[in-house]
């Protein structure tokens, strides 16, 4: 097992160097001048000794590959640059904004669980029934909505329209709840169709009749459907959470909530590029990790899986 993690953490390493590599090279594609903008938005006069001092202070005179080189060698030591708006460290920047995007994340990873394996179990267990059909029929329709959209349309009906929740900011508990439910039915309809459809297929296999015929109980038969229904969700939800810490960029934009989504929105606005690309491969390094992690529970809870290894 640890030699399937080493091999599979060496084999990610061309992948990170691969997003890191085009992420810098397709920032410099842009038109604008990352120095002017700096200026202005730090409201200074953008003339064209200014312009050519900051290009010199954000080292941009330096030929492209010299400062991918240069930035990858200070990734490697942990540094990722200095924001070109603010002037602080990167990686002081996102640490201060990241726990606002965790506790985003994983309230509605929470909620997006819940609502998924009720519903899920429910409709798979009641097959074809009425409930069922209303059930999915609504997740369908949920499935179909875009996430500013729904973000705003219970923003309207909480926070404007029954005055129950704040609609923007991080001042209070509650202020969570609405852009995390937001985030939280994103993915629901994705979670519930595969804990559906995996525990329907799971209800016909032989085990299931064998068990049946011995006159368990149903929800004895219900749990060992579900334990032996696991594999394909685990691994949706490994690669869902670094989705959920990504797809956080709307939700917090939406709510102005003060993480790291909003982070790289506003540094992308900006211009500020070790910024942008520093979230990107943040995001790339929690898909190789979540990833593996998924595998290693798979191989955990099903031993037959971990012979594969």
């Amino acid at each position: 097992m640890l030699l399937y993690v080493f091999k599979r953490l060496a084999l990610s390493l061309p992948i990170l160097l691969g997003v890191s590599l085009v992420t810098f090279f397709l920032m410099y594609l842009s038109p604008s001048d990352p120095a002017e903008v700096a200026l202005r938005v730090n409201d200074i006069t953008p003339t064209p000794q200014a312009v050519q001092s900051m290009r010199e202070e954000l080292a941009l005179d330096k030929p492209i590959h010299l400062r991918y080189g240069h930035w990858l060698l200070g990734v490697v030591q942990g540094n990722f640059g200095k924001s070109y708006v603010t002037g602080r460290l990167v990686f002081d920047e996102i640490l201060h904004a990241l726990p606002a995007t965790l506790a985003l994340a994983g309230a509605a990873l929470g909620i997006g669980l819940v609502l998924s394996l009720t519903i899920g179990i429910w409709c798979a267990l009641h097959e074809e029934s009425l409930g069922d059909k209303i059930l999915r029929g609504g997740v369908f329709m949920l499935s179909a909505m875009p996430s500013f959209w729904l973000g705003l349309g219970l923003m309207w009906l909480f926070a404007l329209h029954w005055d129950l929740l704040p609609s923007s900011g991080m001042e209070e508990a509650k202020s969570i709840l609405l852009p995390a439910l937001t985030l939280a039915l994103a993915y629901t309809p994705t979670y519930t169709r595969l804990i559906r459809n995996t525990m329907v297929q799971t209800l016909n296999a032989p085990f299931v009749l064998y068990a049946k015929a011995r006159g368990l109980q149903p929800w004895r038969i219900a749990r060992h459907v579900f334990k032996n229904s696991l594999h394909l969700s685990i691994t949706a939800l490994g690669m869902s959470i670094p989705k959920l810490l990504a797809g956080t960029v709307v939700i917090e934009t939406i709510f102005a909530w003060p993480g790291v989504g909003r982070l790289c929105i506003s540094a992308i606005f900006n211009r500020d590029y070790p910024m942008v690309q520093s979230y990107v491969l943040l995001m790339a390094v929690l898909f190789v990790l979540f990833s593996l992690l998924s595998d290693l529970v798979n191989a955990l809870i099903d031993p037959r899986l971990k012979k594969a290894l």
